[in-house]
């Protein structure tokens, strides 16, 4: 067993500009690349005024409070055309702001510091990992049920007797020779016990083979040809290839952020300014391992998907693959904190990271046009939840248009990030065992789960005024959130997706708007 000792805390390395890649690595399907947008601004405003989003801070609100003109404060028209290009993030915008370009901003950022795992935190590797590593299904054998103490209450013993047969119900459908997906879906709906997640969202994602016979060949061929295009799309000699020392475990010392020859320099710089900021408050998102091994993902995803390149909101839905995934390895599936990535043996970390990449992309296939040029899904998206609000609680709508809020102010992070700074990560990877066991989770459904999560505010909003509104929106008290909140925000979502299956109505006044809704709910 492999016990992860205190590290030394790393600095980030040095961020300097790379020469452009000409052409996309070989063996890479990819389309043509559309027109660059101007390099020089990457079309985004780093003043207090506005978020990464382009859309209005907090802290701009509280510096405004004394001013009267609410509209001209944000920026904003009243109808949901001047709002268009306001959060686009792949089309400068116009604004009188004053930009600052992305070399000053990295120099303007405080040095980075790595987190060390203290020794009493220490996580243990899996001696099994090996086995894992060639057929998830391994992991399913070493499932142990910790006995319950001899003074536990009868609650307590009816919850972990339900949770063991929940369990051993997932352990009977993933054992088959073929999984059945449909029965997979039904038990996944109402939630995935950690045991049995990572394999559950492989096949319920269409990245692990649903007969058993083929998955160790697929595994082992998917997990090489990402890494082959790691090695192209960095190079094997450059400087930003991974190293590794001779005892074989991940090395954190030798990634040069965009100093490889042939890298797209703006694209590369973009990545590496924003991983950093993602899940800063997660140790686990701030070792040093952990980020590299993100920007690898999101570069080679963004140099496969050049109509939409990388995009800000894309870093964050990379996250809750790479946990899940990590913690097959380690005997606490709490990795959240007290364990350095970096420590892994490498083959772990190459397969946390191929798995990563693979599923993000069958991801972000259903919401691609959330990225694009324009980024017209998540358009249709707020345009179709201002109707469906409508529908649901007409006395809220009517007061946001009374006090001139825009829905585009506050849900396009919600439909970008697909709520991931609402709510924990134990709240989002709870909510995905849902949007995976629906046909278009991601893509329809969370439609209605942000409509449930609007109108559940409703009281407290109907109070408020527009500033208020949007201070509220921008910081909803979802922190101390259980797993039943989250199951019940679901539930709810559910009873609008019924009552409106199928039904126009709800998307009145939304041109080119087709909000086609999963057929699957929750298990009766």
């Amino acid at each position: 067993m492999l016990k992860f000792d205190s590290l030394n805390k790393y600095q980030s390395p040095e961020r300097k500009p790379a020469t452009r890649l000409s052409s996309p690595p070989s063996g890479w399907s990819v389309i043509d690349r559309p027109a660059p947008v101007d390099e020089e601004d990457d079309g985004l405003i780093y003043e207090d005024e506005e978020d990464e989003f382009g859309l209005p801070s907090i802290a701009n609100f509280q510096s405004k409070k004394a001013k009267n003109n609410r509209l001209s404060m944000l920026e904003y028209g009243t109808d949901l055309e001047r709002t268009s290009s306001a959060p686009n993030l792949l089309v400068p915008s116009t604004s009188r702001h004053e930009r600052s370009s992305s070399f000053d901003i990295a120099e303007e950022r405080n040095p980075l510091s790595y987190p060390s795992a203290r020794r009493i935190e220490g996580k243990i590797l899996r001696p099994q990992y090996k086995e894992v590593l060639s057929d998830p299904a391994n992991s399913l054998h070493l499932i142990r049920h910790p006995p319950l103490s001899s003074d536990a209450s009868a609650k307590q013993v009816e919850t972990h007797n339900t949770r063991i047969s929940r369990i051993n119900k997932f352990k009977r459908i993933l054992q088959t020779s073929t999984v059945s997906l449909p029965e997979l879906r039904s038990a996944a709906w109402s939630g995935i016990p950690e045991e049995v997640r990572a394999m559950t969202w492989q096949l319920l994602l269409g990245y692990l083979p649903a007969q058993s016979e083929r998955r160790i060949t697929t595994l082992d061929r998917k997990r090489k040809e990402y890494l082959d295009g790691v090695r192209q799309a960095f190079g094997e000699g450059s400087a930003a290839h991974r190293n590794y020392n001779s005892s074989g475990l991940a090395s954190n010392s030798s990634y040069t952020n965009g100093r490889g020859r042939g890298l797209d320099e703006a694209l590369w710089h973009q990545i590496v300014i924003d991983v950093p900021r993602t899940n800063p408050h997660i140790p686990l998102y701030q070792y040093e391992a952990t980020q590299r091994s993100l920007e690898r993902i999101l570069y080679v995803w963004s140099l496969r998907h050049p109509a939409s390149g990388y995009v800000q909101g894309i870093n964050d839905l990379a996250t809750p693959f790479w946990q899940v995934f990590l913690a097959v390895y380690i005997t606490d599936s709490n990795i959240e904190r007290g364990m350095d990535p970096g420590q892994l043996p490498k083959q772990v970390l190459d397969a946390v990271e191929a798995d990563t990449f693979w599923c993000l992309s069958k991801l972000l296939d259903g919401i691609q046009d959330n990225y694009i040029v324009a980024q017209p899904g998540i358009h249709r998206q707020v345009a179709a939840l201002r109707n469906l609000t409508a529908r649901i609680d007409d006395r809220l709508a009517r007061h946001f248009e009374e006090e001139n809020v825009e829905y585009m102010q506050f849900s396009f992070r919600w439909m970008n990030c697909l709520l991931m700074r609402e709510f924990s990560m134990r709240s989002i990877i709870r909510m995905w065992d849902t949007y995976l066991a629906e046909e278009d989770g991601f893509s329809q459904f969370h439609l209605y789960v942000c409509a449930a999560f609007l109108v559940k505010w409703s009281d407290q909003l109907m109070k408020m005024n527009f500033q208020e509104i949007l201070m509220f929106l921008q910081a909803l008290p979802t922190r101390d959130w259980t797993e039943k909140d989250i199951e019940l925000l679901l539930s709810e979502a559910f009873i609008w997706q019924s009552l409106f299956r199928g039904s126009r109505a709800h998307l009145r006044n939304s041109s080119n708007s087709s909000v086609v809704t999963g057929s699957l709910g929750p298990p009766g």
